[in-house]
This record gives structure tokens, sequence and C-alpha cells, in this order.
């Protein structure tokens, strides 16, 4: 099967945000999907989750610099 270089790159990118995502606490993976791929607002989750829309944006935050560590490590090791 003939992949091209940007569909191998697109699946590369994938695969590793998938395993930056693995080791994450529950919630966190969890803002994730629902802000990403959901598409719903913090407001939303923050009810969903029973918490205020200040600390969904907390948690994605600080979810982001986790995934933004572990990418940076995973490329450096590639």
């Amino acid at each position: 099967i003939f992949v091209s270089m940007t569909e191998f790159l697109s699946l590369e990118i994938k695969k590793s945000i998938k395993e930056a995502l693995e080791p994450l606490p529950e919630k966190e993976k969890l803002v994730v999907s629902l802000y990403y791929y959901d598409e719903l607002t913090m407001k939303d989750i923050g009810g969903i989750l029973g918490i205020t829309e200040s600390r969904v944006c907390q948690l994605h935050s600080q979810t982001m610099s986790r995934l933004k560590v572990r990418l940076m490590r995973y490329g450096a090791a590639s």
C-alpha cells in the first residue's frame, strides 16, 4: 500500500499525541476530548464535570503544557 509523506506524517503526529495523552489523569483526558473532539465550550464542559468554567480553563492550560513537554521529548527522541 502506498502512503504519501503527508499521510505518513499525519499518522505519526496522531500516534505521538495519543501516546502523550495516555498517562494523563482521566479528567484531563476528558477535557481534551470534549473540547477538541466534541467541540464543546469550556462552560459546557464545566457543566458536565460539575466544575467551574475557570477550573476547566485551568485544567486545559495545564494539560496543554504537559502535552507540549511530552511531545517535545518525543520529537527529540525520534
